[in-house]
Order: C-alpha cells, then structure tokens, then sequence
C-alpha cells in the first residue's frame, strides 16, 4: 500500500516493544510531515551512531561511548558495595534515584536452564575477579525476581562461599515478575535501602 521505503521504516518501528502496525504508521508519517531536513539527519546519525560508538564498560559492562563509564571513571565513588544487575538500563535507573555511592555490575542475563542461559554465558567471572581485587565487601543483587534471580544469587553465593563478602538482596515491595522499568522511584529506593542478606 505504502512506498517501499515506507514499509521499511513502519517494520524498524515495529520491533520496538508494545508498538503495532498503526503506532508505527503514526511515527513513520510524522518523521515525514513533521521533521525538517536538519531534524531528520540528526535522527538518522543518531541511529547510526549506535552500532558505532557505543560499547560495554571495560570494568563493569554497562553501555558507554567511553572505555570507562561515567560511574566506572569516578574514583570517589564507595568501593565496598557493588550492585549487581541483570542489564544496563538498571544502572541508569538506579542512579536516577542518587542514594547509591557505590558500584555496579552488569551481568548481561540471569542463569536461566530452562533457556539453556548457564553460569558461562552472563559476565560471573568478570564479577568474581572484581570482587577479589577491589576487596569488596557486599554485593547487592538488584533485579526482578523469580526463579531465574533466585538461581544466580544462590550460585554467585555458592561460589563465594567462605569469603567475607556480604550477598543481599533488595527488599520485598517488588512485585514477583516485575520488569525493572516499571517500578517507581520510591518503592526501589526503599527496597534498596530495607535490603536482606541472603542465607542459605
């Protein structure tokens, strides 16, 4: 029905999540009647600019432009307590509410058998050498929960069992399967902050 190029962009819209066939129309046909020249290039180097300069951490895996991310880069942060999180976004998120000082650990996924997702396909080692080498002192496990956290954190635990580091959990207040995005500001900060250790 549409121009070929058309169809194209409604398809690139459509992957993104909760967008159907008519949002998607809706922002193809406003990328042509409402951008000027100008605010066109600028979204397609933006796209564009993406796959080129972004990249992981060196240190923690988070998304950056840089080597280092801009958590990863600042030196004064607490060394002692780093945050382990399924994805990048969750960083972000977490720094939004500004009540954490320490860092953080991106661990691309969760230990999922079910998905054939095992210890050797999330960043576990990259933690465990972190761990040793900045003498961390705990490790706060901020994700969804379910079957899929619960088994991670009992690995990492078992993993690190007879070291001193202390492995928690963000508090109950999370609802059970609740991606991370949708949780607001002030239930994660206090779940953050009425942590529980975790024991076997």
């Amino acid at each position: 029905m549409f121009p070929d190029c058309i169809n194209e962009l409604i398809d690139c819209f459509k992957r993104f999540p909760g967008v159907g066939q008519k949002s998607a129309e809706r922002m193809a046909f406003s990328l042509i009647n409402d951008f000027d020249e100008d605010s066109l290039e600028m979204f397609g180097n933006s796209v564009n600019n993406i796959k080129k300069k972004i990249k992981k951490c060196d240190v923690c895996n988070c998304i950056t432009d840089q080597d280092l991310c801009f958590v990863c880069s600042d030196k004064g942060r607490n060394k002692d307590e780093l945050i382990v999180v399924e994805n990048s976004k969750d960083v972000f998120l977490l720094e939004k509410i500004g009540s954490f000082s320490g860092y953080y650990h991106v661990l691309g996924g969760l230990i999922s058998p079910f998905d054939d997702i095992g210890p050797d396909d999330i960043d576990l080692n990259g933690l465990f050498d972190r761990v040793k080498k900045n003498d961390v002192k705990e490790i706060i496990f901020v994700t969804k929960s379910g079957i899929e956290a619960d088994t991670t954190v009992m690995y990492i635990k078992r993993c690190l069992d007879g070291s001193n580091v202390v492995i928690s959990r963000i508090a109950n207040g999370i609802p059970v399967g609740a991606d991370m995005d949708y949780i607001d500001s002030l239930t994660l900060e206090s779940a953050l902050k009425n942590r529980k250790e975790v024991l076997d």
